[in-house]
């Protein structure tokens, strides 16, 4: 029977995942099937527990279920227990439910692609939500000089960056606290799909820096177009999605793929 993969989430239509996947397993020569599940949002342990029991192996896990998925598993990664959320799941030969989130190590490889050196880097990160507490031990843990978070309610920030002081220089406050310059600036809020903007100041970015956001769409999102007005260079977060697409799908049939193609189809795609 050919082993079978899906990602969770609600909505899900709008997922790239299985045609990012499909391309992976296409390319390593690997029979999987990979769908994109709608779980109910009162039951999302339940849709699990049901696509285990029809052969399910794993699967990814996206909005709004991370965090419960997190309080499934039976054991979890080091880097899942500090983000508090999950978005990979696999299920064991004993049986038991292993959860791991590969969203920070997606954006650090992203990076690399990029040539933006972590290592000694002055960095800021907008919005203290989900999206950024699942990113922030993995780009502790490349070194950088500093890393600044910085939020709308400045207690949630602080709060944030307490958790993550054993691992780096990490400080989190307000937006109106924030002053620059910076090497890299991440964009890990929402806001920007909705055409606004963090109030940020104009000398934010160190000559040489990198704006980065972690959403993505056909055009750059507002974040970019004025990290660029102000002369850093921009990334979206496409890169991101592919490459932690990668990491799930390592541990799941232990080969890991080359990203390159698959990210140029997807970004014809747009």
């Amino acid at each position: 029977m050919t082993d079978r993969y899906c990602v969770f989430g609600n909505p899900i239509s709008h997922s790239k995942s299985p045609a990012i996947h499909a391309a992976f397993a296409a390319q390593t020569g690997e029979v999987m099937e990979y769908t994109a599940i709608a779980a109910p949002l009162d039951d999302f342990t339940g849709a699990w527990r049901r696509f285990t029991a029809e052969g399910g192996r794993g699967s990814n896990v996206t909005v709004p279920f991370k965090e419960e998925a997190f309080r499934l598993c039976d054991t979890l990664s080091q880097r899942a227990q500090r983000a508090g959320a999950v978005n990979t799941l696999v299920l064991g030969k004993n049986g038991l439910t292993y959860g791991d989130t590969t969203d920070g190590i997606g954006l650090v490889r992203d990076l690399a692609r990029h040539g933006v050196n972590l290592a000694g880097a002055r960095i800021l990160v907008l919005g203290a939500g989900g999206a950024v507490r699942g990113v922030l031990e993995p780009l502790l843990a490349a070194g950088p000089l500093s890393v600044r978070i910085a939020n709308r309610t400045a207690a949630k920030a602080a709060a944030l960056a307490q958790d993550f002081t054993d691992l780096g220089e990490v400080h989190g406050g307000g937006f109106d606290a924030v002053s620059g310059p910076f090497d890299l600036v991440i964009n890990g809020t929402s806001a920007s799909l909705a055409g606004d903007l963090p109030p940020l100041p104009d000398d934010l970015f160190a000559i040489g820096a990198t704006a980065y956001d972690m959403m993505y769409g056909a055009e750059p999102t507002v974040f970019l177009r004025w990290a660029e007005a102000r002369g850093a260079r921009t990334v979206d977060g496409l890169g991101m999605l592919v490459e932690q697409a990668a990491e799930s799908f390592f541990q799941w049939r232990g080969k890991r793929p080359d990203t390159e193609p698959v990210l140029a189809e997807l970004r014809r795609s747009l």
